[in-house]
């Protein structure tokens, strides 16, 4: 995918960030306190289960950061921008 195209993708969806080494989209949910970012982490799993797309998740006391790549295209896809998107909708 295009860096063009990647920004303009990456500017319909709030939040998300393009990872330093350009390869994956990244965001970062803030909370308060450790079980909401549990549950996060989990919405994350449940929803690449769903996809067959899974991301990459890490969570900890007040965040959960998940990222989309696609390993096999060693960078980004339609199908990362769709799962973020998606993940936008589920917690809007």
């Amino acid at each position: 995918m295009e860096a063009g195209d990647i920004a303009a993708r990456l500017a319909d969806l709030d939040g998300w960030q393009l990872s330093p080494d350009g390869k994956a989209i990244l965001r970062r949910f803030p909370f308060k306190g450790f079980a909401k970012a549990v549950e996060m982490a989990n919405l994350a799993a449940w929803l690449g289960n769903r996809q067959n797309h899974h991301p990459d998740v890490r969570f900890g006391w007040g965040y959960c950061e998940v990222a989309f790549t696609t390993h096999d295209a060693g960078g980004l896809t339609d199908a990362d921008f769709a799962c973020a998107a998606r993940l936008n909708e589920l917690v809007a």
